[in-house]
């Protein structure tokens, strides 16, 4: 039995465009289809959005095919509910990354 991990939304784009960034122990974790990898949707909001904005120029496929590049890989979306937004909206410190903020928030909950 692997272990459960939650990719960070660069660590998704790294491992899906086979960015060189990416560090090989990484890429052996995720390809190791004994572990759990969870993908937070808070991503799928980041991605869109830096796409939507010509932050990421080369997302375009990911963007249209979002669900089932994550299905392909045989990772596992988490939601974000109310719950998680209440509680990262709540956050007192100043954080310009809202999505950075529900997947911290996500991790440590």
């Amino acid at each position: 039995m692997g272990i459960s991990y939650l990719l960070d939304t660069h660590v998704l784009l790294w491992w899906v465009f086979n960015d060189p960034l990416l560090k090989d122990d990484c890429r052996q974790i995720i390809s190791d289809r004994t572990n759990t990898i969870l993908v937070s949707s808070a991503s799928a909001w980041e991605i869109s959005t830096k796409y939507r904005i010509g932050k990421l120029p080369t997302a375009q496929q990911l963007v249209q095919k979002y669900s089932y590049v994550l299905y392909q890989a045989g990772f596992i979306e988490l939601p974000v509910t109310s719950a998680h937004a209440l509680r990262a909206g709540s956050i007192p410190i100043a954080h310009r990354d809202r999505c950075g903020r529900l997947k911290r928030k996500k991790t440590s909950a």
